[in-house]
């Protein structure tokens, strides 16, 4: 397992175990299509049933963006929320940082694209591929940029159009994924702690369980590639499934170590919403109960690099996470990749 953090506070309430400035989460917001995909509608498309989606998957529903909406669409409308929620300004942005798979386009990123979209002018911008881990990986860079004051306010959003990457053909992938974004602004908050630590890791060995082999410097579109469906998402379900909980297990419990916490102090677990089968045994793992867990799988399916941030923004909107809760991220996805933060609100 690779990982680092960049602080821990052995006590997450004591001020003066603070190492450098501290970066907190001001305000959250999240966006999904109009149009909802329900399993009913899907049996008309593939050969499956809600039965059997249901039961493999814990999935009901997912939201598609329209055909002309994109990643870039779906983040500003995520990132607009957030501001409002922060009470921050297109001008203070300092940066903006869009994790995605689903990019508009090769080049230029997604993130120059919101950028204009939102009218930050004097932010910097880039995008960041961890796909279902995205989120989490962007939240530390981001904490790297505000504990060092090179910033003081950046915008982080996890963005998919998953949708324009599914095979439609492909029963055990076409009934998982979904579109979305979420956003978060982060900015040192004095008298707050925020993101206490972050964990993250990566195996490259294991790259071929979940991947896209068409549309880049290895294997461009061509007639040919486009033929034999080589732009659309792969998975090794199985294989996944056992990588994605011992990874999840372990990145969450590292992170709790480092804070010394145990997950009875963690008022809302919100793990990666890939499958209801892996969310239950993680949490089983961990030792949390359902009551801990926050889900909203049922209703979105995997939105990969939006699936933290939207169950986050639904977290707090519903009132399951107040001011001074402890929260623990954790996610799971292609690479492959993993993360985990724990998180004063």
């Amino acid at each position: 397992m690779i990982s680092y953090t960049t602080q821990v506070f052995k006590n997450p309430r004591a001020k003066h175990n603070f190492q450098g400035q501290s970066c907190s989460i001001a305000g959250v917001g999240s966006y999904v299509p109009e149009r909802i995909l329900t399993n009913a509608e899907l049996e008309k498309i593939v050969e499956t049933s809600d039965e059997w989606i249901t039961t493999r998957t814990g999935i009901k529903a997912r939201r598609i963006a329209a055909a002309d909406e994109f990643t870039s669409d779906l983040a500003t409308k995520a990132a607009l929320k957030a501001m409002a929620s922060a009470g921050v300004t297109a001008e203070e942005i300092d940066l903006i940082i869009v994790a995605t798979i689903t990019p508009d386009m090769p080049f230029p990123s997604t993130a120059c694209l919101v950028q204009k979209k939102i009218g930050a002018k004097r932010a910097a911008a880039f995008d960041l591929e961890a796909a279902c881990s995205g989120f989490i990986y962007a939240l530390e860079i981001a904490q790297q940029f505000i504990m060092s004051r090179t910033y003081k306010t950046v915008l982080v959003i996890g963005a998919e159009k998953l949708s324009s990457i599914t095979d439609w053909k492909d029963r055990n992938t076409c009934v998982l994924f979904g579109d979305g974004a979420g956003a978060a602004i982060l900015q040192n908050r004095p008298n707050s702690h925020g993101l206490l630590t972050a964990v993250m890791g990566a195996d490259g060995d294991k790259s071929d369980l979940l991947f896209m082999e068409g549309g880049g410097s290895r294997c461009p579109a061509t007639v040919d590639s486009v033929n034999a469906r080589m732009h659309y998402l792969r998975m090794e379900g199985k294989e996944t499934f056992k990588s994605a909980v011992q990874a999840m297990q372990s990145a969450a419990e590292e992170a709790l170590r480092r804070c010394e916490l145990n997950i009875t102090q963690i008022k809302c677990v919100i793990p990666h919403q890939a499958n209801r089968r892996i969310i239950d045994a993680v949490g089983e793992r961990l030792g949390a109960t359902p009551e801990q867990l926050f889900v909203n799988l049922e209703k979105y399916g995997n939105t990969s690099a939006a699936s933290v941030a939207i169950a986050l923004d639904e977290a707090v909107e519903s009132g399951r996470v107040q001011r001074g809760d402890l929260i623990l991220l954790v996610v799971f996805g292609a690479g492959l990749t993993w993360g985990a933060a724990v998180i004063e609100w």
